[in-house]
């Protein structure tokens, strides 16, 4: 396929205006201490509709035009950077929590992710929002999106507010960390089965379910996503890895052997054309992709070194291919694929994100505020709840309850994608991303102001009251206070 001079003067002009405003207002929102992809998304909304389109729309449709070549190839962008930001996503997913904080983190994600999902299920039966259906929505879809959107939380954008203010390294962040990773998995296994479950009125199934006989729409096409989407993470997480290794291993892997990053790459989209093939949507096979990779290539210690949490072998310890001399396998790929994915690709992603959201028409203010305080009180709510089942005093649970409704990065992926599924139409759309906006920059600004001690859990305050009170008497002069010892 060739495109003339005209056209990727056009197509190189679009690129580069995303790629520069993504890339100026995400370092203007990090800068105030916010989350870099609210502002990705902000250099979408001034570019797109909301803003340019509005003042000056012949330049906004002259810059982004509806047809050719130009919405074809972003289009194209627009589907690896959604590919590529999961893959990252699945590859970062670790027990962030230790064995002491089991009971916070099962508490508050059995009902900060049980109870959000069951209310938006019943809360369907009180409000009337089939006029917010896509045209390929059904009422089964239409239902599990709009329960994802209650219960999601985000990792990638409570991790990186929680770095920027320091506290990483606290039980707050480990079990904030912990729970995330299990809702976001959770999250992803129902969206798949949501969209599996939307796309079959389209037409006819494709892959599998069109080799079985199972009709689209049909109590077996359920059962049949269902269990599918299931069987394909459970194998990933039980096989991937090992499958992985011993494939990284193979003295023919020329692959590898040539660029561990393509490797990586093969993989992703090997497992994205597996997920297409058994009727489950693409994405899902890039995330359990990246959760497999990111397991197997997790370090572990050399013979007769004992290295210290979360350390990671430097450039010297591995060879070109990405094996450290004792051959255990590093991830140093993966560093790279993140490394241009977030460069190019997933800011792109957001600013297209944004591109797509039209304020001025079709959204509605008023429902977007009712929308954002019930998703709000139920989730938050839920998640306090949660915490001082587990023995949390009230302030940490609050900070939980904050922390935990920040939607970010996956809430936005539940509106991208429901919304290019069909499954909701653009102003549901344009709520579930101001959603994910602006309960991601309160979740900032509240865990700013709050004291580093208020954030930890009840553990960690008695400890510290402990560390005090023992430390008082030597504060009257009488010579520094020693250390106190483990029992």
């Amino acid at each position: 396929m060739t495109i003339d001079t005209t056209g990727v003067a056009h197509l190189l002009a679009a690129l580069a205006t995303l790629l520069v405003a993504a890339h100026a207002l995400g370092a203007l929102f990090a800068r105030f201490r916010q989350p870099r992809v609210i502002g990705e998304i902000a250099a979408g909304l001034v570019l797109g509709p909301t803003l340019l389109g509005h003042i000056a729309p012949g330049v906004e449709s002259r810059l982004f035009p509806a047809t050719g070549v130009t919405p074809t190839v972003l289009g194209a962008v627009y589907q690896l950077g959604l590919l590529l930001l999961l893959f990252c996503s699945g590859a970062q997913i670790r027990s962030a929590h230790r064995r002491g904080e089991n009971k916070t983190v099962g508490w508050v994600f059995s009902t900060g992710t049980v109870l959000p999902f069951l209310a938006g299920l019943g809360l369907l039966h009180i409000l009337d929002l089939r006029s917010s259906w896509g045209p390929h929505a059904n009422a089964a879809s239409f239902l599990l999106i709009f329960a994802i959107a209650m219960a999601v939380a985000s990792i990638p954008v409570i991790s990186r507010i929680m770095h920027d203010l320091g506290i990483l390294d606290t039980s707050f962040a480990r079990v904030v960390l912990g729970v995330a990773v299990a809702e976001d998995i959770v999250l992803y296994v129902i969206l798949a089965v949501s969209l599996g479950l939307a796309q079959k009125g389209t037409g006819a199934l494709f892959g599998l379910p069109s080799l079985l006989g199972i009709g689209p729409g049909t109590a077996a096409d359920m059962t049949y996503h269902v269990v599918a989407t299931l069987a394909v993470l459970g194998a990933a997480l039980a096989f991937g890895p090992r499958i992985y290794r011993a494939a990284a291993g193979w003295r023919l892997n020329l692959i590898r052997q040539a660029s561990p990053v393509a490797y990586d790459l093969a993989i992703m989209l090997a497992a994205t054309l597996l997920c297409l093939f058994l009727g489950i949507e693409g994405f899902f096979g890039a995330f359990v992709a990246g959760v497999a990779v990111g397991r197997a290539t997790e370090t572990t210690p050399a013979p007769g070194t004992v290295p210290g949490p979360g350390t990671v072998p430097g450039p010297g310890t591995a060879s070109a291919a990405g094996t450290a001399a004792g051959g255990r396998i590093t991830p140093d790929a993966i560093r790279s694929i993140q490394g241009f994915a977030f460069a190019f690709f997933i800011p792109i992603y957001f600013a297209i994100v944004g591109l797509q959201l039209d304020l001025v028409r079709g959204f509605s203010p008023g429902f977007f505020l009712l929308f954002l305080l019930l998703a709000c009180a139920i989730k938050a709510g839920s998640v306090y709840l949660g915490a001082r089942l587990a023995g949390q005093a009230s302030a940490s649970s609050w900070n939980l309850a904050v922390a935990l409704n920040a939607r970010g990065g996956p809430g936005i992926v539940v509106a991208s994608v429901a919304y290019g599924a069909g499954i909701i139409d653009q102003p549901f759309y344009a709520v579930l991303v101001m959603l994910a906006i602006v309960t991601s920059l309160f979740a900032g600004s509240w865990l700013a102001h709050v004291p580093r001690e208020r954030l930890l859990t009840q553990e960690q305050l008695l400890t510290e009251e402990r560390t005090s009170a023992w430390r008082r008497p030597w504060r009257a002069g009488r010579g520094s206070a020693p250390e106190p010892t483990d029992p």
